[in-house]
């Protein structure tokens, strides 16, 4: 016998039925039925449900306004979604439930069969997985503690690997700051860096993260590997004309290799006038600089962008990575992707990879590389080599 507790939300009375027999089956016997959005939203008020099944085409409140007005409880249910619409449909309704906070742990189409009802149980009976992008607690600081964390090198450069598919090792890697804070300890980048943009204070932290990546760069070479990595870069930086060259004469006056860096543009903000973006990413390329078209599939990217920028690799944006494998339009959309940007001779990698099915789903489409939670969180540089060592030169 199953615990969980279900809400079934389902205008057709026979569709009703037959789903709370089908949830017996399988040994859960704490069902509500509700016939309409109206009358699951009392339930709710009245108790605390494990798993609510809603159906997406209903009179009066449909499903989507039903998630909507189910975004306003303090603590929404796991939420699943069925329908006899076609899977683009189920998959926007999935994306405003999302958008709002609520996890769909599963889409099923109409009528649901037994193995579906199975399927879910099942999920809603496993953990819930931590989420690499998990928000965290915001804090406020002053401009002057975040300066006297500069200066005392506070802020650290952890780094992600980027593990290639075709080899199964790791290829490269992507800088990511830390602040090792002395009283707060490890605190995310969601947790201080608007707050850096606001003090004007993010072309000192790339600087720093230069520095601290080129240092790393050394010591893993020292161990013997060879390590590419890339970093963030705000692109409303590129309006000041001068930041390729210091960039340069900065990595040079390292040591390191701008060849062996890589610059992600992140699109937090864009340059006042299009030709200081276009000016700036064609100099850091002349300069040996790689370059990566961060977040592809939102914001500013742009097939334009993609084709008229010296781009040398692409990333995925991980939108577009969250559900592939049960999202057929997703999937059709991510292998175009991939295959376009392999035409265009950029180096691919999907990002926010966080289970072995969206794992699989990339290597069957040839995707060059993958980070992200499955692959590795961030760590320190020490852990990293650990994790280079594991794997041999």
């Amino acid at each position: 016998m199953c615990a969980m507790s279900v809400l079934i939300v389902e205008d057709h009375h026979f569709q009703r039925e037959y789903l709370k027999s089908l949830f017996k089956a399988e040994g859960v016997h704490r069902i509500e039925i509700a016939a309409d959005g109206h009358e699951a939203l009392q339930w709710l008020d009245k108790r605390d449900f494990d798993l609510v099944l809603s159906d997406l085409m209903m009179p009066e409140l449909d499903g989507v306004q039903f998630i909507q007005q189910l975004s306003l409880s303090k603590r929404p249910p796991r939420l699943a979604l069925m329908s006899s619409s076609s899977r683009r449909m189920l998959g926007s309704a999935c994306t405003v439930a999302e958008m709002l906070g609520i996890e769909v742990i599963d889409t099923i189409s109409k009528p649901a069969m037994p193995a579906s009802i199975r399927s879910l149980i099942k999920k809603c009976a496993a953990p819930q997985p931590i989420s690499e992008n998990a928000p965290a607690p915001v804090l406020v600081f002053h401009r002057q503690q975040l300066e006297e964390a500069l200066e005392q090198g506070q802020f650290k450069a952890w780094f992600q690997p980027k593990k290639a598919l075709r080899s199964g090792k790791i290829a490269s890697a992507e800088a990511l700051v830390r602040w090792e804070h002395p009283t707060l300890g490890i605190l995310l980048p969601g947790q201080f860096l608007s707050q850096m943009v606001d003090a004007g204070l993010e072309e000192a932290l790339l600087f720093c993260m230069i520095e601290q990546t080129v240092e790393a760069q050394f010591n893993w070479q020292n161990g013997g590997f060879r390590v590419p990595v890339s970093i963030n870069l705000p692109t409303h930086l590129l309006n000041d004309p001068t930041l390729p060259d210091r960039l340069h004469e900065c990595v040079l006056r390292l040591n390191g290799m701008p060849s062996k860096l890589c610059f992600e543009l992140t699109e937090c903000s864009m340059t006042e006038l299009l030709s200081h973006y276009i000016a700036g990413v064609c100099r850091l390329r002349m300069k040996g600089f790689g370059l990566a078209q961060d977040d592809f599939g939102q914001g500013f990217s742009s097939f334009y962008n993609l084709v008229k920028t010296p781009f040398t690799e692409l990333k995925i944006d991980r939108a577009l990575i969250a559900n592939c494998e049960h999202e057929e339009s997703t999937a059709v959309a991510l292998k175009s992707i991939i295959a376009l940007g392999q035409h265009l001779g950029l180096e691919v990698v999907a990002e926010g990879v966080e289970n072995h099915a969206q794992l699989a789903l990339l290597r069957q489409f040839e995707c060059d590389a993958v980070q992200g939670f499955l692959i590795s969180k961030a760590v320190s540089k020490e852990s990293f080599s650990a994790l280079l060592q594991q794997e041999g030169r």
